[in-house]
């Protein structure tokens, strides 16, 4: 099956990493990583290291060079995030083979505990420290959040497949228009975007007691505030996550004022996630990785939890309850 890392062999990406003047001490080995191929090494002074080769025809060189950016001026702002490395030149995207790549030090750590305050109040430091450089100016090439336009775009691939029988492909339809219909009343009031994380789940956050680094800016766009905290909030409802924000609101200020306004942007933006993640499953089906990492997606059951899971979604926008 022909897909973008059919070419990415051992041997090449040894050479790419010899290209750049790193010699590994070993075979570098796969980590946990999809949309990038990403594998650790460590090379003859036994300095550990993580080479990320970027999937074709994804970003251009421009819109990678503007995550690579960023992340130098939150480490010069002394932000812990893990910036790539630069050669003597001041390079940080490298290119071999038809691959665009980066190398980046290892960062150790485990991910956070939701249910710890003193790990949530912490949290809330950092994405204020991150969103306090954030805002200092915009991207340029990269994405500004838009949920109304990712739903329609997410739909119509979903409704381009053969994945659906013709009673959810009917059932899809009519609810990703209804949520499309409810997130625009919310695009349309014109959010307050800065420069964000953009995907700040709990795999990309690394530390240990209270010390947590932010890693993997591949989707890094203009968008407001809320969205890199909101996925660290419980899915079930305000009535749980109320104390989580309690403690990330209460370290956010430490570092800058809590976006209280965009808190109603929450449900419409678990809403956007929700529709984009399933086509993005769709869309990557022809790379290997992904049947093996996602064997459900190809079950006709799955796509019943889908859609069952976004009514509840059309659900909890359509009352005003959620935002009591």
């Amino acid at each position: 099956m022909s897909h973008p890392y059919r070419a990415l062999s051992p041997d090449v990406v040894m050479s790419a990493i010899e290209s750049i003047g790193f010699w590994p001490s070993g075979e570098p080995f796969a980590l946990n990583s999809y949309e990038n191929r990403v594998l650790m090494f460590r090379d003859d002074e036994r300095r550990s290291w993580v080479v990320k080769f970027y999937r074709p025809e994804r970003w251009s060189q421009a819109t990678i060079q503007e995550e690579h950016d960023f992340l130098h001026e939150l480490n010069v702002a002394q932000v812990p995030v893990i910036a790539p490395w630069r050669d003597s030149e001041g390079c940080s995207l490298h290119h071999y083979a038809g691959y665009d790549f980066a190398l980046f030090p290892q960062c150790v750590g485990q991910a956070p505990e939701l249910d710890n305050p003193a790990h949530l109040f912490a949290l809330g430091g950092l994405l204020a420290k991150l969103h306090r450089v954030g805002e200092e100016k915009a991207f340029a090439h990269r994405d500004t959040l838009d949920m109304p336009v990712g739903i329609i775009q997410a739909r119509e691939r979903v409704l381009a497949s053969d994945w659906l029988t013709a009673h959810q492909r009917r059932a899809y339809e009519r609810v990703t228009t209804r949520l499309q219909e409810q997130t625009a009343p919310y695009q349309a009031k014109g959010l307050s975007t800065i420069r964000c994380h953009g995907d700040c789940h709990l795999g990309n956050i690394l530390g240990r007691d209270e010390d947590f680094t932010l890693v993997d800016f591949d989707d890094c766009l203009m968008a407001p505030a809320i969205q890199d905290i909101w996925m660290l909030l419980a899915i079930d409802g305000p009535q749980t996550w109320r104390s989580q924000l309690s403690e990330i609101s209460e370290g956010y200020e430490e570092e800058r004022a809590f976006p209280h306004d965009q808190l109603a942007l929450i449900e419409p933006l678990r809403s956007y996630r929700l529709v984009r993640h399933t086509a993005w499953l769709v869309d990557r089906w022809n790379d290997p990785a992904f049947p093996q990492a996602f064997p459900w997606v190809a079950g006709s059951g799955y796509w019943d939890q889908h859609i069952r899971q976004l009514e509840q979604q059309r659900l909890q926008l359509a009352s005003p309850k959620w935002l009591a």
